[in-house]
C-alpha cells in the first residue's frame, strides 16, 4: 500500500473516532478502585435535588447554585406517580417536563445521577409508586408480582426513551442510573424481581450505562438489596464512621470506586416532632473525611424544597408518622433555595479537593412579609358537595377504601343516617387501623370531633333515628419506607355504633382541587350558614402585591388544620396545632401583580374568631406541642 493511501486510511478513521459518540464512556475501574470518564480517573461530588419538589420558574436558580457551590454533579429522582396519574394517562407538562429539567442541568455544566425508581422513597407520596397499582388489593408491591411487573414494564418503556438520549455515552450528561432504591431494606427480597428490572433497564438503556443499587450498611440491607451486574453503593450519614462503612461496601464491592450515594445533610419532619436539625460542622467534617479516601459522594438533600398539594409521603415506625409539607431537610439550600451557613461550610470543604467556579454565589431569593389578610367564611363542606363532587355519590352497603372507588389523594366524604334514636351519650368507633388517616365526624352537620390513625379512634354522640352522620375522610399521605403492607386509605373498616355496624352508605369522592382551579369558590356566591367555626369549612380572601411578586411565608394565627390554596395553586397542609412546621412557603411565581390574588382556605377542625392569615418574610419551621423555639432560615 501506497503512502498516499495510508494517510487518506488514517484520516478516514480519525474523523470516525471523531464523531462516534462512543468516544464518551463512564465506566468502573475495579483495578484502581475507581471511575473512569472518558478515560480518565473521575469522581464526583453531588447533591440531591427534586424537581417535584421545585416550582419550575426556580430551577434555574436552584441548579446555579449547586453548581457555583463547586458540585459536579445532582442526583434526580423520577416519581412515577407524579408522571402516570392514571394507568396511561402521562403528564411531563409544565413543573412535570423532566426533560427540560435535566436538559438545564446539561446547560449549566453539571452532570446527572439519575434514579427513576420505579420505587423512590423520598419521603414522597408512596414512595413514587402510582396508588392505583393497590386497584388491585392482592397486589405485591416490588416483587415478581405479574401484575406489578407488567404496570412497571409499561411505565419504564415510556420513561426511559426519554433518557436514552441524554445518557453521557449518546452525548448527553447522565452518567448512571440507580435500579430500584434501598431494596434490602424492603421485606420481599426478590432476586427475581431484582433481575426483571435489571434486563428492563438494559434492553431499554443499552449496555454501556453504568446501573447500580444504593442500600444501607448493615449486612442484611446489602444482602436482598445488590445484584450481580449493578454495582453497589452505600448510604449512611455524618453520625457514622466512614471507615466501617465503606467495610460495608467493600463486603459485597471488593474492588471498585467507594460510593456513598446519600450522606445526610439534615433530616425531614414529621408532624408532631420538632424540627430536625444537623450540625454544619459534622457535615463538613464527614465529607471532608469521605473526599480524603477518595470517594463519590452524593449529598442528600442539597436542596429539599416543598411537598406542595398532596405529596408528602409517611413513615410506618411502630406508627404512622406523616411528612410535613416543608421538605427544608436543614440541607445547605434552604426551603426557599437560600444558601445557609452550612453550604458554605461544605464550599469550603470542597475547594480543598477541587477548584469552585469562578464567580460569587447567587444571592438568597428576595423575600416579602405582605402582612395580614383577613379572609371570610364561604360555605361549610358538607354545603358544598354539588360543587366539590357533581358525579354524585356511590352507594355502598359497607365503606369502601379511597383505591375501590379509584380517588388517589386528598378527601371523601362517608355518609348514612343513624338507624335508632341515641338520647345517652353512644359510643362511635372503628377497629384499630380503620381511619386512614384522620376522620372529621359531624352529625346533622354539626362537627362533633375526629377519630385518628393510632389516635382516638372512638367518640360519644347522640341523636334521632334518621339523622345524618357524615364522616370526612383525610388522607395524609402513603406510606414511603418502614412498612411491608400497602397502604390503602379511607375507611379500612366499619363504622360501629356501640359496636353495631352502620351500613347503606354515600360516598362522595372529593375534587376539590378542580373546582378551585376554575375559580371555585371565588367565582361563587357566599352559603348562608347559621353555623360557626368549627368543622370543615371554606374561608377565602384576597390580597394586592405591591408591584413585586416575591417568595412569602404564610402563617396560620389561631387555626387548627388545613389545606391552603392561592391563585388555584395546592401549597399543601397546614397543622400549626400539631406542628413543627407554622408556616408555608409560597414561591413567588404562584403570585400575580397588578391583581388580586385569590386565597382559598379549608379548614378542617375549627377557625379563629377573628381568621386571618400572616404573611412574613421568614418561615417559623420549630415549634411542637407547646415548645416555642422558632428556628428561621
Amino acid at each position: 500500500m501506497g503512502l498516499p493511501a495510508l494517510a487518506l486510511l488514517l484520516a478516514a478513521g480519525l474523523l470516525r473516532a471523531q464523531a462516534s459518540p462512543l468516544a464518551r464512556s463512564f465506566e468502573l475501574d475495579y483495578e484502581d478502585d475507581c471511575f473512569r470518564k472518558d478515560g480518565v480517573r473521575f469522581r464526583y461530588i453531588s447533591g440531591s435535588i427534586h424537581y417535584a419538589r421545585v416550582p419550575r420558574p426556580a430551577w434555574r436558580d436552584r441548579l446555579l447554585k449547586m453548581y457555583m457551590s463547586g458540585l459536579s454533579a445532582v442526583q434526580v429522582y423520577v416519581p412515577w406517580n407524579y408522571h402516570e396519574p392514571r394507568p396511561g394517562v402521562y403528564d411531563f407538562a409544565g413543573n412535570r417536563d423532566v426533560e427540560a429539567f435535566l436538559d438545564l442541568t446539561a446547560e449549566l455544566g453539571l452532570l446527572v445521577i439519575l434514579r427513576p425508581g420505579p420505587y423512590i422513597c423520598a419521603e414522597w407520596e408512596m414512595g413514587g409508586l402510582p396508588s392505583w397499582l393497590l386497584w388491585k388489593p392482592d397486589i405485591v408491591l416490588r416483587s415478581s408480582d405479574p401484575a406489578y411487573l407488567a404496570a412497571v414494564d409499561s411505565w419504564l418503556h415510556v420513561l426511559l426513551p426519554k433518557i436514552k438520549p441524554r445518557l453521557y455515552q449518546h452525548g448527553g450528561n447522565i452518567i448512571s442510573v440507580q435500579v430500584e432504591n434501598e431494596y434490602g431494606s424492603y421485606y420481599a427480597c426478590d432476586y427475581g424481581y431484582l433481575r426483571h428490572l435489571l434486563a428492563s433497564f438494559r434492553a431499554l438503556l443499552g449496555s454501556e450505562v453504568l446501573l447500580f443499587t444504593t442500600d444501607g450498611t448493615r449486612a442484611e440491607e446489602l444482602h436482598c438489596g445488590t445484584l450481580q451486574g449493578l454495582y453497589a453503593t452505600i448510604d449512611f450519614g455524618p453520625g457514622s464512621n466512614v471507615t466501617e462503612a465503606f467495610g460495608a461496601q467493600r463486603w459485597v464491592e471488593p474492588k471498585g470506586p467507594l460510593v456513598n450515594s446519600e450522606y445526610y445533610t439534615g433530616w425531614l419532619d414529621y408532624w408532631g416532632e420538632a424540627h430536625a436539625s444537623t450540625s454544619s460542622v459534622h457535615v463538613a467534617r464527614g465529607l471532608e473525611d469521605m473526599l480524603q479516601l477518595g470517594a463519590s459522594v452524593n449529598m442528600y438533600m442539597f436542596h429539599g424544597g416543598t411537598n406542595f398539594a398532596y405529596w408528602s409521603g409517611a413513615d410506618f415506625k411502630d406508627q404512622y408518622k406523616p411528612v410535613t409539607t416543608s421538605y427544608d431537610y436543614d440541607a445547605p439550600l434552604s426551603e426557599a433555595g437560600d444558601p445557609t451557613e452550612k453550604l458554605f461550610a461544605i464550599r469550603m470543604v470542597i475547594s480543598k479537593f477541587q477548584p469552585l467556579p469562578a464567580g460569587p454565589m447567587p444571592p438568597a431569593t428576595p423575600k416579602y412579609a405582605y402582612g395580614q389578610v383577613a379572609l371570610q367564611k364561604h360555605a361549610d363542606l358538607l354545603d358544598a358537595l354539588d360543587v366539590l363532587c357533581p358525579s354524585g355519590p356511590i352507594q355502598s352497603r359497607f365503606p369502601l377504601t379511597f383505591e375501590a372507588i379509584k380517588q388517589a389523594h386528598g378527601f371523601v366524604v362517608y355518609r348514612t343516617q343513624l338507624p335508632r334514636d341515641v338520647l345517652e351519650p353512644t359510643m362511635l368507633g372503628t377497629p384499630p387501623h380503620s381511619i386512614c388517616d384522620r376522620g372529621y365526624v359531624m352529625l346533622q352537620k354539626e362537627y362533633c370531633g375526629t377519630l385518628e390513625r393510632d389516635g382516638q379512634t372512638t367518640l360519644r354522640v347522640m341523636g334521632r333515628a334518621g339523622d345524618t352522620l357524615d364522616v370526612l375522610l383525610e388522607n395524609m399521605g402513603r406510606i414511603s419506607f418502614g412498612a411491608n403492607i400497602s397502604d390503602f386509605k379511607g375507611l379500612l373498616g366499619n363504622l360501629s355504633l356501640d359496636f353495631t355496624p352502620l351500613s347503606n352508605w354515600l360516598i362522595y369522592p372529593l375534587d376539590i382541587d378542580a373546582a378551585v382551579q376554575q375559580g371555585w369558590p371565588h367565582a361563587a356566591l357566599p352559603k348562608s350558614s347559621r353555623r360557626g367555626r368549627a368543622g370543615p369549612a371554606f374561608y377565602t380572601g384576597a390580597f394586592e402585591t405591591p408591584g413585586i411578586a416575591w417568595d412569602t411565608f404564610v402563617k396560620f394565627p389561631g387555626w387548627s388544620k388545613g389545606q391552603l390554596w392561592i391563585n388555584g395553586f395546592n401549597l399543601g397542609r397546614y397543622w400549626p396545632r400539631r406542628g413543627p412546621q407554622q408556616t408555608l412557603f409560597v414561591p413567588g411565581s404562584v403570585l400575580h401583580i397588578g391583581r388580586p390574588n385569590n386565597i382559598t382556605v379549608l379548614e378542617l377542625e375549627g377557625a379563629p374568631s377573628t381568621p386571618l392569615l400572616l404573611f412574613l418574610d421568614q418561615p417559623l419551621f420549630n415549634r411542637t406541642l407547646g415548645h416555642s423555639t422558632v428556628a428561621t432560615e
